[in-house]
């Protein structure tokens, strides 16, 4: 019999109503391991959003290949609508992702009309692939002034990913003023807030604010 959104629906329930982000994945991973297509939630998880991640990590996990993966996730571009709805995506790929397919794809979502399809351009990096310094210098190739606040804050928030791993670079970079400072300064803020980065360093990148005055 074929798996529908009924049947989805009632086992669903089963959660409760206070069920966390861990008991939705463990849910889903008993669809997976039944080998549960679960299609049919494409038309629901906009007007449900707590069946979104349900959605997304159940269909990755029927791919064998990052081209395959990534190939769903564009067919669903029009599904992202929210920061959370691409923050959880790397959990679902990034096991599977390499820097040089990575980038390949950043470079075109970055410069896309859709502001969370830019979102994911700059998340899909993190944590995994911006520990290497190597890939430094062609990540920031790929930071652009953005209207959007979404996108901002991604890009805040990898820059400050890039200053735990390769705070000098990260400090010269930020240092030549190459962004507006609504993302300049929020990466600042993250670099200073974040517990993973000495107080000297942090020092250093508060003193640099006066750059963008």
């Amino acid at each position: 019999m074929t798996y529908n959104f009924k049947d989805f629906k009632m086992e669903f329930v089963k959660l409760g109503e206070h069920y966390k982000t861990k008991d939705i994945d463990a849910f889903n991973k008993k669809l997976i391991k039944n080998n549960k297509n679960v299609d049919f939630l494409k038309d629901y998880i906009l007007s449900n959003p707590q069946y979104h991640r349900t959605y997304f990590q159940v269909s990755l996990a029927k791919f064998d290949n990052i081209e395959e993966k990534f190939n769903f996730i564009e067919k669903n571009f029009d599904k992202l609508q929210d920061w959370w709805h691409v923050d959880q995506l790397p959990q679902f790929v990034n096991k599977y992702l390499d820097f040089d397919f990575a980038y390949k794809k950043a470079s075109e979502y970055v410069n896309n009309d859709l502001l969370f399809v830019r979102r994911w351009g700059y998340v899909m990096f993190m944590p995994k692939l911006v520990k290497n310094t190597n890939n430094f210098n062609y990540i920031i190739k790929l930071f652009k002034d953005d209207d959007e606040y979404y996108v901002r804050m991604a890009q805040a928030w990898l820059i400050s990913y890039l200053a735990i791993y390769e705070p000098e670079k990260t400090l010269e970079y930020l240092s030549t003023c190459p962004l507006n400072y609504n993302i300049a300064g929020k990466a600042i803020q993250k670099i200073c807030d974040s517990f993973r980065i000495n107080e000297s360093t942090k020092t250093m990148f508060k003193y640099i604010r006066k750059y963008y005055k």
